[in-house]
């Protein structure tokens, strides 16, 4: 049985992941700041928006002294992925690390730095941070989950359960893949899009009197990727960014915020993740290539 967690970063996701996982297990959080680590282990996690609970674990900045974990979860940005999965090589060799990353690719890092046995999850839950200590749950989606390699299912399906428990919404998958490229396709437009317009992930996206259509036409290139990778799409990208238009109020995808921060965005594990398998199946993607370039040449602008 799962009964202690180490929740590695903790941004939106990964807060409501440690703060629900800590009403059912021992959590452990590694975070980047001592100022952070040091109001978490004082005031606890506190959940608001669709629950309402305060979440106690134990907070710091580097792995040593803590327990060992039965499950790692990495909830940082693509950005940040590597130095954490770096920081835990050789260490908590009995745990399931469970990736949560956007994109492709998050796996393979993690691999290169340990033989644990990896699950492969992915996400829209939403919320906000209203400070180290406070998140707001804004949208309650299903966590998707599936084998990486050789893991058994039997493991993946013990994280659902764990998850549903701690009042989370998870779904085990045999293979993850069909839930991965789906929001893969829609993070890269739509992010994509926004950090070039500006514009929050509103009705201009579906309406075919703004850029609709050219939203259209760059998820189009995207599912004909993943037909060329043998893909069959857990949901639609066009029918998910209609829905998400239609909920009432816009949402600032992760893309925008970075470049209005002037911070480093995941574009090279979702754009460029999704424009390397076009080249290699050879599949012509000539607007995600663009928006791939555009994007890039945002952030090099930025200095």
């Amino acid at each position: 049985m799962i009964e202690r967690v180490c929740v590695v970063g903790a941004g939106v996701i990964g807060s409501l992941y440690a703060g629900h996982l800590a009403r059912v297990a021992d959590v452990t959080c590694l975070v980047r700041r001592e100022e952070h680590a040091r109001a978490l282990n004082e005031h606890g996690l506190r959940v608001s928006g669709r629950h309402h609970f305060v979440g106690r674990l134990t907070a710091a900045t580097t792995p040593d002294g803590l327990p060992e974990p039965d499950l790692v979860l990495h909830c940082t940005k693509t950005t940040a992925l590597e130095p954490a999965a770096a920081a835990l090589a050789g260490r908590f060799p009995g745990a399931t690390v469970m990736t949560t990353q956007n994109g492709l690719g998050a796996e393979e890092i993690v691999r290169t730095h340990g033989e644990w046995p990896i699950v492969s999850a992915v996400t829209f839950m939403s919320g906000t941070k209203r400070s180290d200590t406070e998140v707001d749950y804004v949208l309650d989606t299903p966590t998707w989950l599936g084998p990486y390699e050789d893991t058994p299912f039997e493991t993946v399906d013990e994280v659902a359960h764990l998850l549903a428990d701690a009042g989370l919404k998870s779904q085990a998958l045999p293979d993850v893949r069909p839930a991965q490229w789906s929001k893969l396709i829609f993070n890269a437009t739509v992010n994509g899009v926004a950090a070039l317009t500006g514009l929050p992930h509103d009705f201009h996206f579906s309406d075919q009197e703004h850029f609709g259509e050219l939203v259209h036409t760059l998820m189009d290139e995207g599912k004909r990727v993943a037909a060329a990778a043998d893909v069959d799409l857990h949901d639609d990208p066009w029918e998910m960014n209609v829905l998400a238009t239609k909920r009432g109020s816009a949402h600032y995808p992760s893309m925008l915020e970075d470049v209005e921060a002037g911070r480093p965005t995941e574009i090279e594990l979702i754009n460029g993740a999704l424009v390397r398998e076009a080249e290699r199946l050879g599949v012509d993607v000539p607007l995600q290539a663009a928006l791939y370039a555009l994007v890039t040449g945002r952030e090099a602008a930025y200095s």
